[in-house]
C-alpha cells in the first residue's frame, strides 16, 4: 500500500548495469520537466549509517559472501536506508517530491536471495526481508522498480574499470571481486523482477550492449506511461 504523497523510482540491477548513469539522466530529464525531484544511491557509502556495510563489503566478516547470512547481511543495508529515509526521504515524499533511488531494498532481494539455493528457502527469505523493511521498519514500498536487464558478461568490463565506489581505490568488493557471486544475484534478480512486477529494460539486443541514450529513453518512456509526464 502506497503510503506517501510523492512517487518512489526504484532503479535496479547487478553491478555494471549501469544503475548510477541511469538514476542520473532520469532525475536530469525530469528536473529539466520542473519536476520536484530528488536522487539517492544505496548505500550511503559517506554516512555513519552504512558503516556496518562497509565492513561487510571490505570483508571484515569474510572475504566470501556467501559464507555471510544474508539476514544478517540484510540488516546491515536496511538500517542505512531507515536513517536515510527519517533524514531526508519521508519529508520530501510527503511534500510530494519524486525521489529516484539507485538501488534499494530490492537490491538486498537480488543479492541475499542469490545466496540461497532452495526455492522455498529463498521465498521464506524474500517473505521476511519484505516484511522486516516495510512493516517493521516501516520504509515505503516502491511505487515502481526498473530493473536493467544486463547479464553480468556484459557487466564485468565496467567493474573491471571502474574504481570501488566505496574506497574511491582499484581494489574490488566482495560482491565484485566474486563472479559466481554476481551470477547468482542476476538469476535471482531475473526471477525475482517477474515476482514482483518489475519493469524490465533489456539493456543487450543480438549480443551488444544498448547505447545509454537508448537505455534512457526506453526508461523515460516507460516511466511517462505509468506515471504520466511529470
Amino acid at each position: 500500500m502506497k503510503n506517501h504523497k510523492g512517487l518512489l523510482i526504484v532503479i535496479e540491477g547487478v553491478d555494471g548495469a549501469g544503475k548510477q548513469t541511469q538514476s542520473e539522466k532520469l532525475y536530469q530529464a525530469l528536473k529539466e520537466r520542473g519536476a520536484l525531484v530528488k536522487r539517492v544511491a544505496y548505500p550511503r557509502y559517506d554516512k555513519d549509517s552504512s558503516a556496518m556495510v562497509r565492513h561487510y563489503l571490505n570483508g571484515d566478516f569474510g572475504d566470501d559472501p556467501e559464507t555471510i547470512s544474508p539476514y544478517i547481511a540484510s540488516t546491515f543495508y536496511a538500517a542505512d536506508r531507515y536513517a536515510s529515509y527519517k533524514e531526508e526521504i519521508e519529508p520530501f515524499l510527503n511534500a510530494g517530491g519524486i525521489v529516484i533511488a539507485d538501488r534499494y531494498t530490492t537490491s538486498n532481494m537480488v543479492h541475499q536471495a542469490g545466496k540461497i539455493d532452495d526455492a522455498d528457502e529463498r521465498s521464506a527469505y524474500l517473505n521476511w526481508l519484505t516484511d522486516y523493511e516495510f512493516s517493521l521498519l516501516g520504509l515505503p514500498k516502491p511505487d515502481a522498480v526498473f530493473f536493467l536487464n544486463m547479464p553480468p558478461d556484459f557487466g564485468a568490463e565496467l567493474i573491471a574499470e571502474r574504481k570501488n565506489k566505496m574506497t574511491g581505490e582499484a581494489q574490488k568488493d566482495i560482491h565484485e571481486s566474486h563472479p559466481e557471486h554476481l551470477a547468482a544475484a542476476y538469476r535471482s534478480a531475473v526471477e525475482i523482477a517477474k515476482l514482483y512486477h518489475w519493469i524490465s529494460i533489456d539493456c543487450v539486443e543480438n549480443g551488444h550492449v544498448k547505447s545509454v541514450e537508448t537505455i534512457h529513453r526506453t526508461l523515460l518512456k516507460k516511466f511517462d506511461e505509468l506515471f504520466g509526464e511529470n
